[in-house]
């Protein structure tokens, strides 16, 4: 499993995330700080990541485009710190790793975690 943090996320999350077993990048750290959500989706999908994200807006790229992948998990709690955006991810990644390695969009709120299989939509 492969993530790739989105810009709203804490930075540091990154390398929490990899010292506990699940190879993590931010977009901060990889120069694509200011890239538009269409180029995270595609840098994603061409190096097998997720992307984990606070914008709802890639679920909405995804469905228009009909693609399968990448999968993307939204978080849709604010203001968490980055262990526990960690502690939060690995839970979120052990109960749904294999939809996400088969192309899902995940959700997360305080009480729910919910998975819908990629595409969303067909062309």
């Amino acid at each position: 499993m492969r993530l790739l943090l989105d810009q709203g996320l804490p930075r540091t999350t990154a390398a929490i995330l990899t010292k506990a077993g699940i190879e993590t990048v931010h977009v901060g750290d990889i120069g694509m700080a200011t890239a538009t959500d269409l180029d995270i989706l595609e840098h994603a999908r061409q190096r097998g990541e997720t992307v984990v994200t606070l914008d709802s807006d890639f679920h909405a790229i995804l469905a228009l485009s009909g693609h399968s992948k990448p999968s993307v998990i939204r978080v849709r709690i604010e203001g968490l710190q980055a262990g526990e955006m960690a502690d939060l991810l690995l839970r979120v990644v052990a109960l749904t790793s294999e939809y996400l390695s088969s192309g899902a969009v995940v959700s997360v709120t305080h009480h729910r975690v919910r998975v819908r299989r990629l595409p969303l939509c067909s062309q």
